[in-house]
């Protein structure tokens, strides 16, 4: 495949990945009705990693024990991630479950910063900002549709999954086995609610054939092949470009919502979400963003 090729067919998996996703968020709002939400994601991990491990095979054998205790604190923090985005989701809509995960990409800086000592640069003070602000015009919003416990857990959900990309960044950055290392991740998350769902939840029954189907896509589809898309694209396409594409998968997320979920968007709703949605594309590529790129592929 020529260079020109390879190019387009990596952003082509970059948008596909963000639109999956994105799609994923309304699938899962109506999951939830039939099935809890620890039990949706002990069986999501699961495939996941079942999936992931056919095309590891033996490689999963030569993790050291550093990954190894890498790949347990991403999954643990996975969980976590997932755990209460899913929980927020109960209670808040998909759209703006959609936006407010996304703010993990502001947070990521800050927590390098108190971890690792590394001073924010000025995109990143000025993206917390622009995030801060959206979030307030998304609470902002009067009656049912105000910021409610939804909102704040799905939040919270940002705190984990920006842990998850400096324990990344800590252990499987330029020198893991990415594949392996997912495996070990979808199978530790799955361990931690497998743990919780078998206590916690009562084991669903009576479920309807299109919410096995619903968390099949999800396990499947938005989690196992989505990391085969996401891997494989990046390997073509600039990280300033590739920021910019999967930030998308907010806005498919929202756009699914009002067209399957029926959301009700009004214009502070609106604003908000777009000052997130600048806020994320900030901190991801900076300047970037307001310059013509010129980096060659």
């Amino acid at each position: 495949m020529k260079t020109g090729a390879r190019s387009l067919a990596g952003r082509a998996a970059l948008f596909s990945t963000s639109l999956l996703w994105g799609t994923s968020f309304v699938i899962l709002k109506n999951t939830l009705e039939s099935v809890g939400p620890l039990w949706i994601l002990a069986i999501r991990f699961t495939m996941a990693a079942l999936l992931l491990g056919l095309f590891a095979g033996k490689r999963l054998l030569r993790l050291s024990k550093q990954q190894k205790r890498g790949g347990a604190l991403m999954g643990l923090c996975l969980a976590a991630a997932y755990i209460l985005q899913t929980y927020g989701l109960r209670y808040t809509t998909p759209g703006k479950n959609a936006f407010l995960t996304a703010v993990y990409c502001v947070m990521v800086p800050f927590l390098a910063w108190g971890i690792y000592r590394r001073k924010p640069k000025l995109q990143h003070v000025l993206a917390a900002f622009l995030c801060l602000a959206g979030i307030g015009f998304v609470s902002l919003q009067g009656g049912e549709s105000g910021f409610n416990k939804g909102d704040a857990l799905t939040l919270s959900c940002g705190l984990f999954y920006a842990l998850q990309i400096i324990v990344v960044e800590e252990y499987g950055g330029g020198q893991g086995d990415a594949l392996s290392l997912s495996v070990l991740q979808f199978a530790v998350a799955a361990i931690v609610c497998w743990l919780g769902a078998l206590p916690l939840e009562a084991p669903p029954v009576s479920v309807p054939a299109d919410a096995w189907f619903s968390i099949a896509y999800m396990g499947l589809v938005c989690t196992g092949l989505c990391f085969f898309l996401e891997a494989w694209g990046m390997q073509y396409t600039p990280s300033s470009t590739a920021a910019v594409i999967m930030t998308l998968e907010s806005l498919f997320g929202t756009l699914t919502s009002v067209l399957f979920y029926h959301e009700r968007v009004t214009a502070k709703l609106l604003l908000g979400f777009a000052l997130i949605f600048v806020s994320v594309l900030m901190a991801e590529t900076g300047l970037h963003l307001f310059k013509k790129n010129d980096e060659k592929t």
